[in-house]
């Protein structure tokens, strides 16, 4: 049951309160939603009256909220930001159906893309809208329905569904003569390169290998993408998932520069909350994607 109707200002005056605290004052709240000053003082007045509370300081110029106020303008900016995500949910999908879900760029790409088109066909009624994040975030602050997660179930909060392993492998560009590296101790003292996401990722595969390493540097990535490049070109050797490489290794771009087994340093996950009821479009993309999976993986 939604509570009592005083109990609910207009959007107009949450608007203005929320820029108003973010913007410190009533003139810079007023050019941002395009009004006069006045206007803006009286949606405080207005939210001030219906509730019976004061929110408002007035010090030098400049407005702040009361600490009360604080607390209370930051469940209502939450509140906005769903109101106004909805809202292009809707615009973008008047029959229903929108699934915001979070991807990782390099899995996104090569992975999921390609099989898209088939979700697409098989459920129409279901808009997929995707953004890229590089790490795990709050699903209560950020827009967001679902996420494909990395890492080894330490994501609290969430429902874990296995998607596949990730099994990686050091590459390196070609040099005449030479194909990799004899010992585990030539590679460890070449340029290694890193990915921000993973800043251990090297020291667990050496130690993988029966090698305690700590303290390895190199250039750092924030995306595997680029990581490929600067390998392809000879700027040092980087860890990379395998089905993301295998197309260069074929091509000769990248060897391999260490012959020992792929190795797996975490799985890939869909995840969604675990504090709501799953939303019908996730559950018709979740059910879609354990199709995709091989029946015969160890997940």
């Amino acid at each position: 049951m939604i509570a009592p109707r005083r109990f609910l200002p207009s959007i107009s005056s949450l608007l203005a309160l929320e820029a108003v605290d973010r913007l410190g004052s009533a003139s810079a709240a007023a050019e941002e939603l395009s009004l006069t000053q006045s206007a803006i003082s009286r949606q405080l007045k207005t939210v001030e009256d219906q509730l019976g509370v004061q929110l408002i300081e007035r010090s030098q110029m400049r407005l702040h909220l009361t600490p009360a106020a604080k607390d209370y303008v930051q469940t209502a900016r939450v509140s906005l930001q769903d109101l106004a995500q909805a809202a292009l949910k809707l615009k973008a999908n008047p029959a229903g159906g929108s699934l915001n879900l979070s991807i990782l760029p390099a899995f996104g790409m090569h992975w999921l893309a390609p099989r898209l088109r088939d979700f697409a066909r098989r459920h129409p009624e279901v808009t997929v809208n995707l953004g890229t994040r590089l790490n795990p975030f709050d699903f209560a602050t950020q827009p967001f329905d679902a996420a494909i997660h990395f890492g080894r179930r330490d994501w609290s909060g969430v429902h874990y569904m296995p998607l596949m392993r990730e099994e990686v492998l050091p590459v390196c560009a070609p040099s005449p003569g030479a194909t990799g590296f004899d010992t585990l101790g030539a590679l460890r003292a070449a340029p290694l390169l890193h990915l921000d996401s993973r800043p251990d990722a090297w020291e667990r595969w050496f130690e993988i290998q029966g090698q305690a390493v700590s303290g390895l540097r190199g250039m750092l990535f924030d995306q595997f993408s680029t990581m490929i490049q600067a390998t392809i070109h000879g700027l040092g050797v980087g860890l990379l998932p395998s089905y993301l490489v295998q197309d260069d290794l074929r091509a000769g771009r990248l060897v391999p520069a260490w012959p020992g087994p792929h190795v797996s340093l975490g799985d890939y996950y869909l995840v969604w909350p675990n504090d709501r009821a799953m939303p019908e479009p996730l559950r018709s993309f979740k059910d879609w994607l354990e199709g995709q999976l091989p029946k015969n993986t160890n997940r």
